[in-house]
């Protein structure tokens, strides 16, 4: 199984620059050995199951609860039986498709 996540976490109560606390998040799913991508608008990981998905995302809440008061975060879910390493291979498709290389 794949589970594909997108999802944006930071907190709404320190001001305008929140990428102290984003790295936080960052590097707890760096340590966790996922294969994951930095995007500028939010991290898109990919798990083999809802439970380890959800227990990232619990994780990453983690990070910030202890000196933050509010919170914002936004979680889409691409669930897929009978696949994997669908993090690299939805990209190759649409460049195989283009006949071109999109992505960096």
């Amino acid at each position: 199984m794949s589970v594909l996540v997108e999802f944006a976490m930071f907190p709404t109560d320190k001001g305008e620059s929140v990428s102290p606390y984003v790295s936080r998040i960052i590097k707890m799913i760096d340590e966790s050995g996922i294969p994951y991508k930095l995007t500028p608008m939010g991290t898109v990981f990919e798990t083999e199951s809802m439970e380890e998905a959800l227990q990232i995302i619990n994780n990453a809440y983690k990070q910030l609860e202890k000196d933050c008061n509010r919170v914002y975060s936004v979680v889409k879910f691409d669930i897929r039986k009978g696949k994997s390493n669908r993090l690299e291979q939805k990209i190759k498709s649409v460049e195989s498709k283009l006949g071109r290389q999109v992505s960096k």
